[in-house]
């Protein structure tokens, strides 16, 4: 089975192929030609990954998933939330967003933060949407050099170490694109 994975973002699509079984080929955006930027524009992540899978299906025709992530900070009403990728502007910077997140949490003892990821999928003329959450804490400086994103600020709940300190292969299983990606899975196989 081929499934576009409305992404160029190679750190997920890394991510997300070692998560699927090898009886699901991925293509990338640019794998079908699609070099634009898919506009992001919902104020919500649900919604990101709807108009994403949703541009790819209207204007390429293909079978897809699309994915949003967001970091959502208690003491900061849930910010950076929808806007994480740009939290510290534009372009995307991961280590200017966790400078900007470190630095509003100086004060800050509540560090309660979770990452939420909503995957929708659109396959054979259906859409189902799949969410995955990772709760944890954000620490008090960086730490490990795995992984992508706010990784290194963020210790899921039961561990000590961040998500940037930990193997791909234990990261995958508990995060919240991990969980995310495991209900598309258990949706695919059930539809052989």
């Amino acid at each position: 089975m081929q499934l576009v994975f409305a992404s160029n973002n190679k750190n997920k699509i890394k991510e997300i192929q070692q998560l699927l079984p090898t009886t699901i080929q991925v293509l990338s955006l640019a794998d079908i030609g699609c070099h634009e930027e898919i506009p992001e524009t919902a104020d919500t992540i649900e919604g990101n990954a709807i108009l994403k899978a949703n541009y790819v299906t209207k204007n390429y025709g293909y079978d897809c998933f699309a994915d949003d992530t967001g970091l959502e900070v208690e003491a900061l009403n849930g910010a950076p939330g929808v806007y994480s990728a740009r939290y510290a502007g534009e372009p995307s910077n991961s280590n200017a967003n966790m400078d900007k997140l470190l630095f509003a949490l100086q004060q800050e003892q509540n560090r309660e933060a979770q990452f939420k990821t909503v995957i929708t999928l659109n396959f054979k003329g259906k859409q189902k949407l799949f969410e995955g959450v990772a709760k944890g804490s954000i620490t008090m400086v960086r730490s490990g050099i795995e992984g992508f994103g706010y990784d290194p600020v963020f210790c899921p709940n039961g561990f000590k170490e961040t998500f940037a300190e930990m193997p791909s292969s234990l990261k995958n299983e508990i995060s919240h694109r991990g969980k995310a990606t495991q209900l598309l899975i258990a949706f695919l196989n059930d539809l052989k």
